[in-house]
């Protein structure tokens, strides 16, 4: 009862074939991708608000000592 073997993997992947079809298993790797291209355009962007007018970011250190409400 260890790993599956490739047969066990090709039968799942017939199963799922029959069950979803082509036309859909195709429409949900393209919303993955598009999901996923959007998400690295958005690390992209992410990355572009970090770096000041130098073009070097940087990061400040630092310790709260009391907290004050404005």
């Amino acid at each position: 009862m260890g790993s599956f073997s490739i047969w066990h993997w090709l039968i799942v992947l017939a199963i799922v074939l029959v069950i979803f079809g082509t036309k859909k298993l195709r429409n949900i790797g393209g919303d993955v991708g598009g999901a996923v291209k959007s998400f690295k355009d958005a690390m992209k962007e992410g990355e572009h608000d970090k770096i000041d007018s130098n073009g070097t970011g940087h990061t400040i250190n630092g310790e709260v000592k009391e907290k004050t409400k404005s």
